[in-house]
């Protein structure tokens, strides 16, 4: 058995502390070794303790922590979960910092919420684990390739992502032209983030990048971001595709889930498909991925080297699902590879 994550908390509130140390050491693989209420403090405990992951408080006094987290990342950079208010503001900081070079973001739990942080200990673990050096923030929007240099095909991209999906999924659309092919996505996210992550999409990539929303019908130039919460996304009617957000109960442990998705591509566009799976957590993804290939899809998957997380890729990799692997940066113009009309017609 490997050694316990050894996690530093940081939070001003003195409860928000304590129920955070006491959700993460009911685990007996985390090992909470320190408390700082504020950056100042919190940066003296890094330099003594020397923690394997920090969880961090966006709105903190004396200075916040999407700034402290600007330095560790440039001073001495490591895994940091941030945690957040579940408030439109909240969510805009939790992306920012994400795109900063946080591994992954958490929720502050509402008044009498039953399972408050619900996989905050797993996270730990896994930011614990990973190999990833945390000094990269994403970068700035390159041009995307012209529009007469792009002769969009017939085919549907479904991708999926989780921890490490806002950095993935921002590098991969923003090779995309704004005529690029009808996009469904999902990323796991907490409800109200996924707004403010179209939002952010949509100001960063040339395609119109929108929440996914029943009955939208998909369009050339568009991607569709399924909403977090309380349904899952999917894609229906062969005559005149669009989005369906159906009630079902979680899948694989997600609402809404990639396989969810996954499948109804492979029911839906068979070998007029493309699918994608990107760094994450768990396996979600990969059933539905293998069911696109086996209904002609081209697949592929994000590797090792580049994931946050290796984990949905992985286990996509292993059952077969994946057609290719690549790194990230290769990922958005394989892609338009894969969807492009032919030169004597269209696919």
């Amino acid at each position: 058995m490997s050694a316990p994550a050894r996690v530093l908390v940081v939070d001003d509130s003195p409860t928000m502390r304590g129920l955070i140390t006491a959700v993460l050491s009911s685990d007996p693989e985390v090992n909470v070794i320190g408390q700082a209420g504020d950056a100042l403090e919190a940066r003296e405990a890094i330099k003594r303790l020397n923690p394997d992951v920090v969880t961090l408080d966006i709105e903190m006094p004396n200075m916040n922590g999407l700034d402290f987290l600007e330095k560790i990342m440039t001073l001495r950079p490591m895994p940091v979960i941030m945690v957040s208010t579940m408030t439109h503001r909240g969510a805009e900081a939790s992306l920012a910092a994400l795109e900063i070079g946080a591994f992954d973001c958490v929720g502050k739990p509402a008044p009498g919420e039953l399972r408050p942080f619900g996989d905050l200990a797993e996270k730990v673990k896994a930011a614990a684990r990973t190999q990833r050096q945390f000094s990269h923030p994403v970068a700035a929007p390159t041009p995307p390739p012209a529009v007469a240099d792009f002769r969009v095909g017939r085919k549907i991209v479904a991708i999926g992502s989780s921890t490490g999906g806002v950095e993935a999924l921002i590098a991969v659309l923003q090779k995309f032209p704004a005529n690029c092919p009808p996009t469904v996505i999902t990323q796991h996210m907490p409800p109200t983030f996924t707004k403010s992550f179209a939002e952010r999409l949509n100001r960063l990539c040339a395609p119109v990048v929108q929440e996914a929303t029943d009955g939208a019908r998909l369009e050339i130039g568009k991607i569709y971001l399924a909403p977090g919460g309380e349904r899952h996304l999917q894609v229906s009617n062969a005559s005149a595709p669009c989005c369906r957000l159906v009630d079902r109960a979680p899948v694989n442990g997600h609402r809404p889930s990639v396989d969810v998705l996954f499948d109804s591509v492979a029911e839906l566009a068979g070998r007029n498909a493309v699918g994608v799976i990107l760094t994450g957590m768990g396996r979600d993804g990969a059933a539905g991925l293998l069911k696109m290939r086996h209904a002609g899809a081209r697949t592929l998957g994000q590797n090792e080297k580049t994931c946050v997380v290796y984990g949905m890729p992985r286990v996509a990799h292993e059952l077969g699902a994946v057609e290719q692997q690549l790194p990230l940066s290769a990922i958005g113009e394989e892609i338009l590879k894969m969807t492009a009309a032919r030169k004597e017609g269209t696919e």
